[in-house]
């Protein structure tokens, strides 16, 4: 909404940054359809297509995938880590890096289901999206609780 108004108004064509997150069906369409479009796109290009370019001589091409989300995700948490605590001037607490493991092997998890089960063993999307957005909520609040305005309040942590 506020990409169209920036565009209505300066007459600039703006990239869509986010595709309509609340619909997301799994973390996988989440995080690779839905969330933060540009940092993905970067992060596809500079991580997940190098590590598994590496990943399919060692695991071979079936399996490649998985360690390169994972290595992804990895990268992903460092740098937002970094971002924070050089904005917050704290030293880190690797709560946010945390929150991408998490998200990581969970996506390692629903990628190998995937594959080995049926489709008729998946969840229906009315279902499958309420608990994917409620799990998003519920990793990103409770695990990260310092990540909280107040932690930016404070200049003088050490």
């Amino acid at each position: 909404m506020v990409s169209a108004l920036v565009q209505t108004l300066l007459g600039v064509e703006i990239d869509t940054h986010f595709n309509q997150p609340y619909l997301a069906s799994s973390l996988q369409d989440f995080w690779g359809r839905r969330w933060n479009l540009s940092v993905n796109h970067i992060l596809r290009l500079s991580v997940f297509k190098p590590t598994q370019e590496i990943a399919m001589r060692v695991f071979g091409p079936q399996n490649a995938a998985l360690p390169a989300v994972f290595v992804t995700f990895v990268v992903s948490g460092l740098i937002h880590e970094f971002i924070f605590c050089y904005l917050g001037r704290a030293r880190p607490t690797w709560e946010i890096t945390r929150f991408f493991v998490l998200h990581g092997l969970c996506i390692l998890i629903e990628l190998s289901l995937k594959k080995k089960l049926p489709p008729r063993f998946l969840l229906p999307r009315v279902v499958s999206g309420p608990l994917t957005l409620g799990f998003i909520m519920l990793t990103a609040f409770c695990p990260t609780q310092s990540v909280t305005p107040t932690r930016f309040g404070r200049l003088d942590s050490p």
